[in-house]
C-alpha cells in the first residue's frame, strides 16, 4: 500500500497537476481520437477554486520533497459530489494511489453531507469500466456529449 497523503492542491502545484494529468491521459489520445477533456482544463482555476486534491508521495529515502503522484478534481453539487477527474501518474500505477484517491473522494462527500458521488468516463477508456464497479460505482447511463461517448456512474453513500 502507498504511504501517500492527500491534501488540497496549492497554486505551486499547478505544474505537477498538469504533469500528472498529461501523463495519465496522453495514452488515450490515439485510442479515442481526441484530446481527453482533463488535458484541456484550466488547472490553475481548478486549484484556485479548491477543487483539486493531490496525492503526495515521499521520495525515496524521504530526504527530498514529496512528489505529486495522483490527484482528483471534484465539484460539489446540490445533491452529489461530481468526481470530475481521477489521474494517477503511470509511474505510480499499482501502488495504491488510485485506491487512496477514491477513498478520499468518498470520505470528502460524506464530510460534505452529500448522499452520492457521480462521475463519467469515456467509453473507450475501458480500464475504468473495470475499476469503478470494484469501488461500488454503478452504471446509470451511456450517452454522447459532443464527440465524447461517455458512461455515467454513481455511488450511493450510506
Amino acid at each position: 500500500m502507498t504511504d501517500a497523503r492527500i491534501r488540497p492542491a496549492l497554486p505551486a502545484d499547478v505544474p505537477d497537476v498538469r504533469r500528472v494529468i498529461d501523463a495519465a491521459f496522453r495514452p488515450y489520445i490515439a485510442r479515442i481520437g481526441l484530446v481527453p477533456v482533463p488535458m484541456e482544463a484550466d488547472h490553475a482555476a481548478n486549484v484556485a477554486a479548491g477543487r483539486v486534491f493531490v496525492a503526495e508521495t515521499p521520495t525515496a529515502g524521504a530526504a527530498g520533497p514529496a512528489r505529486v503522484t495522483g490527484l482528483v478534481v471534484v465539484d460539489r453539487r446540490a445533491d452529489h459530489l461530481h468526481l470530475d477527474t481521477v489521474a494517477v501518474h503511470p509511474g505510480a500505477h499499482g501502488t495504491g494511489v488510485g485506491r487512496l484517491l477514491l477513498e478520499f473522494v468518498e470520505a470528502h462527500a460524506r464530510a460534505l453531507g452529500l448522499p452520492e458521488i457521480r462521475l463519467f468516463t469515456n467509453a473507450l477508456m475501458w480500464e475504468n469500466q473495470r475499476i469503478y464497479p470494484r469501488f461500488g460505482y454503478e452504471v446509470v447511463e451511456r450517452g454522447a456529449t459532443g464527440p465524447y461517448d461517455r458512461i455515467h456512474y454513481r455511488k450511493r453513500l450510506d
